[in-house]
């Protein structure tokens, strides 16, 4: 069983590197392509679209519950490298490229949400630790396209698609080779609606879901900006030199490790209590940002940001874990895709309602906006156990 979560998550790892390719390399696509800085949150809402897009034909059509997990994952992981590679045809066009970054997305909607379902239908009472590694892979799968091109010395910026679409060829076979469906795992039916309003009057799911959406909001947001928070806070110090992309990697990857701390003391703590915990500390560095942002101290700022990147993604795979297990199993797949995809979907509302806030607030007070997610989610959650 634990050869069978280090493939899952060596794969996830490898698949999730997709994500962020755009972004890494934002800076010269757009010298590229003659386009402004505004093309950072129109880049990630295409492939956050493409995702949510992705994961409602996924559930509407009960892929992941009727069709083998680890096919879908391969086929997904296979479509979703081949469309990230075009971003690196010549001559492409600002639509071309939200295209191939939509499909991109699309397509790992079949990689992420499945491979927490491949997880669920291996482990049962040590979910929440397995989740854990598997959120952690996504992080640090998200955070390795900055390292790429940190690292890339004189080689063209082409080269991160190069790479990350392998690793998603890699990361695909990983799976339909070694991994078989797991022994928790139930047959689903084809989608209906009515199954899935039904599970959805849980009130244990409900919270779960509700309070994902919370952390949703506040997550990617911050995985976007990062790098133009980095860049405000050397050009208001120019006394300070730092590699932007390194430290946005390194501010990211330090995700992964909160996931797997997360995982482990939920079994001690308790997955619901825990979380609530997680999104309030998260929450509260939304409101401090600007006070960290205006620091002259290189220490104290990049400390601060990799506090709230820790706290930012550690209640992840707690709410994940709380959607899986209060989920019906004959539907399981499907009602971990649907939440994905509205979790997702409200990442988009929030890259593009902080873009706005940027263009007329600046950097300094803008991210405070992102405590909205976190203080919606900490009431409901509150509100349910008065219930």
């Amino acid at each position: 069983m634990k050869k069978v979560l280090f493939l899952i998550v060596i794969a996830q790892f490898l698949c999730t590197s997709l994500w962020f390719a755009g972004n890494a390399v934002l800076p010269e696509l757009i010298v590229h392509l003659g386009l402004g800085k505004e093309f950072l949150a129109h880049s990630t809402s295409a492939i956050q679209l493409g995702f949510i897009i992705g994961t409602l034909f996924y559930a509407l059509f009960s892929i992941a519950d009727r069709y083998s997990p680890s096919w879908v994952f391969f086929v997904s992981a296979i479509l979703a490298a081949i469309f990230n590679m075009w971003i690196n045809v010549p001559q492409i066009n600002v639509w071309g490229l939200l295209l191939f970054r939509f499909f991109t997305g699309f397509f790992l909607a079949g990689i992420y949400p499945i491979g927490i379902k491949i997880a669920a239908d291996y482990y049962n009472s040590s979910l929440g630790k397995s989740l854990g590694y598997l959120v952690g892979a996504l992080v640090l799968g998200t955070a390795f396209p900055h390292l790429i091109k940190g690292m890339a010395f004189n080689l063209p910026w082409q080269y991160v698609a190069y790479a990350t679409s392998t690793f998603s060829v890699i990361g695909g076979f990983l799976i339909v080779l070694f991994i078989p469906d797991g022994p928790y795992r139930t047959k689903g039916t084809q989608f209906q609606l009515t199954t899935i309003y039904t599970a959805f009057r849980n009130k244990s799911l409900t919270a779960a879901a509700v309070g994902y959406f919370g952390h949703m909001w506040e997550l990617y947001a911050f995985w976007t900006f990062l790098p133009l928070m980095l860049q405000f806070h050397q050009n208001l110090h120019p006394e300070l030199n730092y590699s932007i992309s390194l430290y946005s990697f390194g501010i990211i990857a330090i995700g992964s490790i909160a996931c797997i701390l997360s995982g482990y003391l939920s079994t001690f703590i308790g997955t619901e209590k825990l979380s609530k915990t997680i999104l309030f500390l998260s929450g509260c560095c939304c409101l401090v940002s600007p006070f960290f942002i205006m620091i002259d101290s290189e220490f104290l700022f990049i400390s601060f940001l990799l506090f709230w990147s820790f706290v930012v993604i550690a209640d992840s795979p707690l709410f994940s874990t709380l959607v899986a297990q209060n989920a019906p199993s004959n539907i399981k797949g499907s009602v971990i895709t649907i939440v994905n995809c509205i979790g997702f979907f409200i990442t988009i509302i929030s890259i593009q309602i902080l873009q706005i806030v940027l263009e007329h607030m600046g950097n300094q007070y803008s991210y405070s906006i992102l405590a909205i997610g976190p203080i919606v989610g900490l009431y409901y959650l509150r509100k349910l156990r008065k219930q």
